[in-house]
């Protein structure tokens, strides 16, 4: 489970953040199970869904989801009192969340979502272990992610 790169098609993606790698070095991915109530589910379908100020936050051996917001569709939430920023519970097993227990009290690295996405008809929830970027780090990121694109331009030519 604890790969960099991401093998899902465009197709199965819901909500992504973008920001995420701009922002921290990524050391290990994690995919998490979500918590959610019919209407979620729904607002979902409908690719109504944030997570870009979002974060994961440990509490009592649990990984929560905070501040990812899902807008609540007219039609499915009728009767109920839809709240779009509530906190959701990721499921992980035991020793995927020892390691990221492990990987927040001792190294001090933080918990980021990457990406919302469908597995088999599930919504599962890409978690990225990662250290945060100086502003030297992302200048030099920029600058060889500059360099790419005029290599390629020039190799196209």
């Amino acid at each position: 489970m604890s790969s960099n790169k991401s093998k899902k098609p465009a197709g199965n993606l819901i909500a992504a953040n973008r920001k995420a790698r701009h922002d921290y070095f990524i050391e290990a991915t994690f995919e998490a199970g979500l918590v959610l109530e019919g209407w979620e589910v729904k607002s979902l379908r409908a690719g109504s869904a944030q997570i870009t100020e979002s974060y994961v936050y440990i509490r009592n051996g649990e990984a929560w989801l905070i501040g990812a917001h899902f807008s609540p569709l007219k039609t499915a939430s009728t009767h109920i009192n839809a709240q779009p920023t509530r906190t959701r519970k990721l499921l992980l097993h035991r020793q995927e969340l020892d390691r990221l227990i492990g990987a927040v009290e001792r190294k001090g690295m933080a918990l980021v979502p990457l990406d919302l996405h469908w597995h088999k008809g599930r919504a599962k929830l890409s978690i990225g272990v990662a250290k945060g970027k100086k502003q030297h780090d992302k200048r030099a990121t920029d600058k060889d992610r500059d360099w790419q694109r005029q290599k390629a331009r020039i190799l196209k030519h």
